[in-house]
């Protein structure tokens, strides 16, 4: 798998490849991808990374695993591919940023634009059996992504960390919050939303910390 890690990612991580867990984690999931279908392709493991260049990184949104049915998941948190019904969690977030900065909602739930403006989209599992959420939590996946949220936060610009929900905000120990903004709220799952995060207008904060810091706003339209 080290050779899909793309771009700066690639010298940035280099030391992750040779502890021990990065192998028990390639051949845990050789062994799956031979037993079940496993989301998303081999390809699309790492396309947070792909479209959001270490250097270009100015906001981390961090979700929890992939989507586990066909043709959603394709490596960006929250994120489904083009032409797939937007799921209940990403309605929600639409609702919010049409509440917060007056966006229409998307029709589709293709965020690689985010992604491409310096919006790393970060779950903390990157794979997963189709059908079964949390099936590859705890096996490797979230010390390589705590990896990740590591060097971002060594990054000496500002960076905004999104943390929606308890599981998210248990990384904020990770965070040296005194040099980076961090929004957080209730998760935007259907379960959650109404305890917090509506009405936490997570995107005009974002955009406010990033001016502040001198660094342009996200254009948050999809569509």
């Amino acid at each position: 798998m080290q050779k899909l890690i793309p771009g700066d990612w690639q010298a940035i991580l280099k030391n992750e490849f040779t502890k021990p867990y990065w192998s028990t984690l390639e051949t845990f999931l050789s062994e799956e991808r031979k037993a079940f279908t496993v989301f998303p392709s081999q390809e699309d493991i790492f396309n947070a990374l792909e479209y959001t260049p270490y250097k270009q990184t100015k906001v981390l949104i961090l979700g929890q695993d992939p989507y586990f049915n066909d043709g959603e998941a394709h490596g960006l948190a929250f994120s489904v591919q083009p032409g797939i019904r937007v799921p209940p969690s990403l309605v929600n977030i639409y609702k919010e940023l049409e509440t917060d900065l007056g966006i229409p909602r998307a029709k589709t739930g293709y965020l690689k634009r985010w992604a491409e403006q310096g919006v790393l989209l970060l779950n903390t599992a990157l794979t997963v059996r189709k059908g079964e959420a949390n099936s590859h939590k705890g096996k490797g996946w979230e010390k390589f992504t705590d990896a990740i949220i590591q060097a971002v936060n060594e990054k000496t610009t500002p960076v905004i960390f999104v943390l929606w929900g308890a599981n998210a905000q248990k990384k904020l120990e990770l965070i040296a919050t005194t040099r980076h903004t961090v929004v957080k709220s209730a998760h935007p799952s259907p379960l959650a939303a109404r305890g917090g995060f509506f009405g936490s207008k997570p995107f005009s904060k974002i955009n406010a910390a990033l001016v502040a810091s001198g660094q342009t706003p996200i254009d948050w339209t999809i569509e």
